[in-house]
């Protein structure tokens, strides 16, 4: 997905759902934490429910499941084989059942848990990260990246509408 209008084009069919938007990473490995950055940055910014689930999503699927979103947004650092900084979007039968993203429960284990107790649609927005080292420091690319998707969901879920 190269520009805001794609990435919008594709996300813009969920304004005005109850959406849930969950970030999935870790702040200490650099461009793993793209997913809780979006979501500090969206924070008062969006209508949209906001969850920053770290490292271990499976921790939200009950609270999840409690909200009971008509969408669910997960944002995580994957490495899908594209250059840094590049956003794409996956739904969940494009997500491998074993590992894709670099944390322990697979993407597609944590979407069939939720999945199982609400009908929710699930869309899953990775951006391709070039470090994920301890210790390093976010890329150029992915910050660029995500201060896209910040633009593109804030546009989405204004808090007045």
């Amino acid at each position: 997905m190269g520009t805001d209008q794609q990435l919008f084009e594709e996300l813009n069919k969920l304004r005005g759902s109850a959406t849930v938007i969950v970030g999935v990473g870790n702040t200490l490995k650099g461009d793993d934490a793209a997913g809780p950055i979006v979501c500090q940055q969206l924070g008062g910014k969006v209508r949209a429910e906001l969850i920053d689930a770290g490292t271990v999503p499976e921790n939200y699927i009950q609270t999840i499941i409690k909200k009971s979103p008509r969408n669910l947004l997960i944002i995580d650092a994957v490495d899908f084989g594209a250059r840094p900084g590049t956003i794409n979007i996956f739904r969940p039968e494009q997500l491998k059942s074993t590992a894709f993203s670099t944390h322990t429960l697979s993407p597609r284990l944590f979407v069939d848990m939720v999945c199982k107790d609400i009908d929710a649609d699930v869309y899953f927005v990775g951006i391709q990260p070039a470090q994920t080292q301890l210790g390093e420091s976010q890329s150029t690319q992915v910050n660029q990246a995500i201060q896209s998707l910040v633009r593109v969901l804030t546009e989405i879920f204004p808090l007045s509408e």
